[in-house]
């Protein structure tokens, strides 16, 4: 079975920065979904504190990404990466799911 989310080289990379400056207890990243942004659904990252029974864990590249449950559905097959651009340097979610994405890139569709 493919892994819900796959991990970019400089995703996981990122990741490991990101954790080693973060809280003691935290124990990785959490992907979830939310309503919200011009096209609908918006992704949120944030720490992971507690793992919730719920979740699904992807151990990846040498981190922990937990998806909460509800955005399973709509991560299936993504592909997590990280860009480094000019101004500005963020996580990219590549999702085959998506029907439609805001022109800011902050929001999507699932069909």
């Amino acid at each position: 079975m493919n892994p819900i989310i796959k991990l970019s080289d400089s995703a996981a990379k990122r990741i490991k920065e990101i954790m080693s400056s973060a809280e003691k207890d935290a124990l990785g990243v959490r992907v979830s979904v939310k309503s919200g942004g011009c096209a609908g659904m918006s992704y949120v990252m944030e720490y992971s504190k507690e793992t919730n029974p719920h979740d699904e864990v992807i151990e990846d590249k040498g981190v922990k990404v937990f998806i909460d449950s509800a955005a399973v559905m709509y991560l299936l097959g993504t592909e997590m990466d990280y860009k480094i651009e000019d101004f500005s340097s963020t996580f990219v979610f590549n999702n085959p799911n998506e029907t439609e994405r805001c022109g800011c890139g902050e929001s999507f569709k699932i069909g």
